[in-house]
C-alpha cells in the first residue's frame, strides 16, 4: 500500500479508470461478437449498420486514449473486410 497521500488518490484514480476503461473493452467486444453473429447469419443490411456503429465505438476509444490508433484501425479493417466478403458472395 503507498504511503503519502498523492500517491493513495493515484491509486483510487487508477481503479476508477481501469474500471471504465475494463467496461468500454467489454462494449467493443460485445459489439464485435453481435457483429459476428449477424455475418454468420448472412444479414448484411444489419451488420453494415452495426459496423458502422463498431468504427464510431472504436475511434471513441482511440480518442479516449483506451486503445491504440493501429489496433483500432485493424480491427475495422478485419470486419470491413469480412463484410466485403459477404456481401461479393
Amino acid at each position: 500500500m503507498p504511503i503519502k497521500k498523492a500517491a493513495l488518490k493515484r491509486t483510487r484514480s487508477d481503479r476508477g479508470r481501469g474500471a471504465r476503461n475494463s467496461s468500454v473493452l467489454n462494449e467493443l467486444k460485445t459489439l464485435s461478437k453481435k457483429f459476428e453473429t449477424l455475418l454468420s447469419a448472412k444479414e448484411k443490411e444489419k451488420a453494415k449498420t452495426l459496423l458502422k456503429e463498431v468504427s464510431v465505438r472504436l475511434q471513441k476509444a482511440v480518442s479516449r486514449g483506451i486503445i491504440h490508433k493501429n489496433r483500432a484501425s485493424r480491427k475495422i479493417g478485419r470486419l470491413s473486410r469480412k463484410l466485403a466478403k459477404l456481401l461479393t458472395a
